[in-house]
C-alpha cells in the first residue's frame, strides 16, 4: 500500500495508528536515511530490514519518504537509487508469496517513484490523504488544548484556516500561543489578534 498526499497530511500517523491496532512488529524506514553514498550499502541495508521484518513477522515495514529511496531509474547521476530500486523489487516479490510482511511507503510525489514499484503485488494499493477538509479542521481545534479567548469562534477559525494541513494547524496554534508569551501577558488566552497573526505567517488569512 501506498499513502500519498502533500506534506502533514497524517501518513505517518495513519501507518503508526494501524501498527498499534494490528500488534505487528513495527520497522519504521526513512528513505534519505537508508541510502549510503557508497555502492552496495544501501542495498544491503534493504535486505536487512526485510529480513528484520520477516524474522519479527507478523511485521509492518514502512518506508517514508519513498520517492527519496526509489526514484524512476535512469534519471539519478549515480546507480545507487537504481540498485537500490532492483533490491526493492526483488525484496518485495519475495514477501508477497509470505504474506505476513506488510510492506507500506508513503510519499508526497508519488510521480517521482519508479514504476515498477507502484505495479500489482508491490505498491499496488495507493490511498491519497489530501488536506483536511473544514469539519476535520474544525475537530482539531476542539481537541486542542490551547486556551481560546471567549470571542474565538471556532468554526469561523476553521474556515479561515482553509488550505492548511494538520501540521500547519497545529503549528499556528503554537505559533499563536508562543505569541502570547512573547507579549508577556499576564495569562495565556489566544485571542483573534494572535490566531490572524499565525494564520498571516502560514499563508491563510
Amino acid at each position: 500500500m501506498l499513502l500519498y498526499g502533500p506534506p502533514g497530511t497524517g501518513k505517518t500517523f495513519v501507518v503508526r495508528a494501524l501498527a498499534h491496532e494490528s500488534s505487528a512488529a513495527f520497522f519504521p524506514i526513512k528513505g534519505a536515511e537508508l541510502l549510503d553514498k557508497f555502492v552496495g550499502e544501501s542495498e544491503r541495508g534493504v535486505r536487512e530490514v526485510f529480513a528484520r521484518a520477516r524474522a519479527a513477522a507478523p511485521a509492518i515495514l514502512f518506508f517514508d519518504e519513498l520517492d527519496a529511496l526509489a526514484p524512476v531509474r535512469g534519471r539519478s547521476t549515480t546507480s545507487v537509487t537504481d540498485s537500490v530500486v532492483a533490491a526493492l523489487l526483488t525484496e518485495m516479490d519475495g514477501v508477497a508469496e509470505r504474506g505476513d510482511v506488510a510492506v507500506i511507503g508513503a510519499t508526497n510525489r508519488r510521480d517521482l517513484i519508479d514504476p515498477a514499484l507502484l505495479r500489482a503485488g508491490r505498491f499496488e494499493v495507493h490511498v491519497e490523504l489530501g488536506l483536511p477538509q473544514v469539519d476535520a479542521r474544525r475537530a482539531l481545534l476542539g481537541l486542542s488544548d490551547v486556551p481560546f479567548a471567549a470571542d474565538v469562534d471556532l468554526d469561523e477559525l476553521a474556515r479561515r484556516a482553509d488550505g492548511l494541513s494538520f501540521a500547519d494547524l497545529a503549528g499556528m496554534l503554537r505559533e499563536a500561543a508562543l505569541t502570547v508569551l512573547r507579549e508577556g501577558k499576564s495569562e495565556l488566552i489566544v485571542d483573534w489578534p494572535e490566531l490572524d497573526g499565525a494564520l498571516g505567517r502560514y499563508g491563510r488569512s
